[in-house]
């Protein structure tokens, strides 16, 4: 059967609205993603400052990721240990280990899981709150009783995951090098002073610098995107569920994408 061409102009039609109506939503979401990001600069600068709120924060963000930082970042050091083990076995480069394990972990492992955890964890948790929240209108309700909802719910997260991200990803790093230090203190029998004595010959300041870095640029990511999600959540109940499971999906894929990007500039500079 064919078409006419009034019918086909009208698909046509039809399609390019489609189109254009995708790409206007995407440039209006652009738009409202840097909004939220610059009213975060100015609000972070003016008064009245939350710094009870930002405690609580850094205590729920920080404090209360110890005991599942400290399980991972322990499994990590002793599994690196043992995948690399063979490897160098094979040349009877055994003694290196120290120094592979250390670079690996300061430079990329201890950054990222943190980063990744923290995106779990954290991430969910902020997105979940904020979004029950909104749909529960109690952000609504603070504006209306004279307080700015903003700056007590999202200044205060997002500046604890600036703060904490790169202290856990410190703790990380330390439990994941003493995993890997009993590891191959079992297996080797190297001494506690040798082995740390290899591990901070190998590292630079600006392997540390570069990770601290990092880990702060990932701990604001977690923080914007969850609060992002939560703040702007609707449908109910049906909404808070989404906001968590895409602050997760949506921080995880952007902290790969800085991974990435900051692996080319630190390259760059050494």
């Amino acid at each position: 059967m064919e078409v006419s061409p009034e019918n086909e102009k009208r698909v046509r039609t039809r399609r390019s609205r489609v189109i254009s109506r995708k790409i206007d939503r995407f440039f209006l979401a652009l738009y409202d993603i840097f909004s939220f990001n610059v009213r975060f600069f100015k609000e972070v600068f003016l008064p009245p400052y939350e710094g009870k709120e930002i405690i609580r924060q850094c205590y729920e963000i920080g404090v209360r990721s110890l005991p599942l930082i400290s399980l991972t970042g322990f499994i990590i050091g002793i599994v690196f240990m043992n995948q690399s083990r063979p490897s160098l076995a094979e040349f009877g480069a055994t003694s290196w280990l120290p120094s592979l394990v250390s670079l690996a972990i300061v430079r990329a492992l201890a950054p990222l899981v943190t980063a990744l955890i923290g995106a779990g964890r954290i991430g969910s948790m902020i997105g979940a709150e904020l979004g029950s929240m909104k749909v529960t209108e109690q952000i609504d309700a603070m504006e209306v009783s004279a307080t700015n909802p903003f700056k007590f719910l999202v200044v205060s997260r997002v500046l604890a995951t600036t703060f904490m991200i790169p202290a856990l990803m410190m703790y990380t790093m330390l439990v994941a090098l003493l995993g890997a230090y009993l590891n191959v203190s079992a297996n080797e029998g190297t001494s506690f002073v040798t082995y740390f004595t290899q591990v901070f010959d190998a590292i630079t300041f600006l392997d540390i610098f570069s990770s601290v870095i990092k880990s702060t640029l990932f701990g604001y990511t977690i923080g914007m995107v969850g609060c992002y999600k939560g703040y702007n959540s609707s449908k109910g109940t049906e909404g808070v569920g989404k906001a968590a499971n895409s602050s997760v999906v949506t921080a995880m894929f952007l902290v790969f994408i800085e991974e990435l990007l900051s692996l080319q500039v630190i390259t760059a500079l050494r």
